[in-house]
């Protein structure tokens, strides 16, 4: 297909959903203000510890180009440890990256604003096993993927697509990447995320991209966030920084994430992991302003404790939250959009500690201003697992957050006058005017929770949330319909996909 009619095709392929789509609420613009826990002064502590461990210790960079680049911009480097000046990092990152960007969805009513007061929701990231209340746990297979997609789809309260929501396991490892993006393509029209295990991987999800909105589209536009995770302590390896120059060149987004796990991968302290978060988040986010200038880029992290008695890693705790907090403070302070949070967890299916575990985490992340919060639903057994039903139960707790970050409406009906004057001492606010006219919308509902008396709940089978869960999901699932897209940007697509396929063999590395 020729390049005219490739963009003539992606403007086409980002036409509205029709009216069998679900609600459409593309992010969260929050109205309440952040909380910080740590000081103006700790934060200039931290970030002179941070300047003192890109200076003193430096980050070890195990690809050739960003060694050329830092040393041309006047880094000391040492075969792959890159060292560099004081405050050089904050400099480049300041200069052209933006505090703001919008990624695009092929639905444009569905395109996300990720910085600022925006909070956008993604589902779980990665597991390479599912779980549902039918079949217990497995691997996870393309199947599975698609119908996370759906799912996602489906639920108003998640404004992304996502990226790797399940790993399939049933598809070659080199070649599975093309089922997924494309599943993101056809089965939703919410922004997705491009692949990272290859920097072949990542230019087949750019070309996709450019089959779907146009190649000229694509250079000027954001159209994919990617994850580009720090091997931390203190390196960057060469399939994502691979994979980091190929979206930072396309002008695509990344994330740059250290991965942590406290105790392990960095200090046991909060403020000794927030200075080496803060070191190993500008050193990359610099390499992307120095691929292309102007690239959007996000500030990430994902940090945990860990178990000092087993060494396993520990969700729902004080100190990560801490931890999410500080660094979103400095993100803010930076001046770019801030990626953490989510409803994390450890338990092994969803229950009181999965509940309580992803509450922990997931309040914290509306009150840091968290930008793009990866894992917001649907994340088990520490990463390890997509849950079905989880999936569900955060999804309704995210609707909550979403309610809850609007604050408290001050307009004249939010302050209800007039109810109080009609209604008057003794009597009851049911039947008045003000409680007709609102009582639609006054309070959130839960979809997962029972409300009714004990002998209806008995007599309608006793169900807790997690078998609620799993009646709404399947529910969803029968009544999916696909969101239009241009037969000829599917066929493009596809022969795209079963082009690139044939041209080597299959791999499972």
């Amino acid at each position: 297909m020729s390049e005219p009619a490739r963009k003539r095709g992606g403007r086409r392929a980002r036409g509205t959903s029709g009216a069998a789509a679900p609600a459409i609420v593309p992010y969260i613009t929050r109205q309440i203000p952040v909380y910080e826990l740590v000081s103006e002064e700790g934060l200039a502590i931290i970030e002179r510890n941070a300047d003192t461990i890109l200076q003193e210790v430096g980050i070890d960079f195990r690809y050739p180009l960003a060694l050329d680049l830092f040393r041309k911009a006047g880094a000391d480097v040492r075969d792959e440890r890159v060292r560099f000046p004081a405050g050089m990092c904050r400099e480049i990152i300041q200069a052209s990256a933006p505090s703001t960007f919008e990624q695009n969805a092929r639905n444009p009513a569905r395109n996300v604003t990720i910085g600022g007061n925006n909070t956008v929701f993604a589902p779980v990231y990665g597991p390479p096993f599912v779980r549902d209340l039918d079949r217990g746990r497995r691997y996870a297979v393309i199947e599975d993927f698609r119908n996370f997609v759906k799912l996602a789809y489906m639920l108003p309260s998640l404004h992304h697509s996502g990226g790797t929501v399940c790993e399939p396991t049933d598809l070659p490892v080199n070649k599975r990447h093309f089922d997924m993006v494309y599943s993101h393509i056809r089965y939703s029209d919410k922004p997705f995320m491009g692949s990272v295990t290859h920097p072949e991987r990542a230019e087949d999800s750019v070309a996709m991209c450019r089959i779907l909105f146009g190649e000229e589209f694509v250079d000027q536009n954001c159209v994919l966030v990617n994850l580009i995770n720090a091997n931390s302590p203190m390196v960057f390896d060469d399939t994502m920084l691979g994979a980091c120059e190929v979206y930072a060149r396309n002008n695509q987004a990344s994330v740059i994430s250290p991965f942590i796990l406290a105790g392990a991968m960095s200090p046991v302290t909060a403020a000794g992991t927030l200075a080496q978060v803060l070191a190993e988040a500008m050193a990359g986010m610099a390499f992307t302003q120095l691929v292309r200038p102007g690239s959007p880029v996000i500030f990430g992290t994902f940090a945990s404790s860990i178990s000092m008695q087993s060494g396993a890693p520990t969700f729902g705790t004080p100190e990560p939250a801490i931890v999410l907090n500080g660094a979103a403070a400095l993100a803010r302070r930076l001046g770019v959009p801030f990626r953490s949070g989510g409803s994390l967890c450890g338990s092994k299916i969803p229950d009181a500690q999965a509940a309580y575990e992803s509450a922990q985490t997931l309040l914290p992340t509306i009150h840091a201003g968290v930008n793009f919060v990866l894992h917001a639903a649907g994340w088990l057994e520490g990463g390890l697992a997509s849950s079905y039903e989880k999936l569900i139960m955060d999804a309704d707790q995210l609707g909550m957050m979403q309610v809850y970050s609007q604050g408290i409406d001050l307009s004249e009906n939010g302050q209800a006058m007039d109810a109080v004057r009609e209604v008057g001492p003794g009597a009851h606010f049911l039947g008045c005017a003000h409680t007709q006219e609102n009582f639609m919308n006054a309070f959130y509902r839960s979809t997962i929770a029972d409300n009714n008396s004990f002998e209806q709940w008995e007599s309608e089978g006793m169900k807790d949330a997690v078998m609620r869960a799993n009646t709404i999901w399947k529910r969803l699932l029968d009544n999916y319909e696909a969101p239009p897209l241009d037969p000829a940007i599917d066929e493009a697509l596809q022969a795209f996909i079963t082009k690139r396929k044939g041209e080597f063999a299959d791999m499972n590395y």
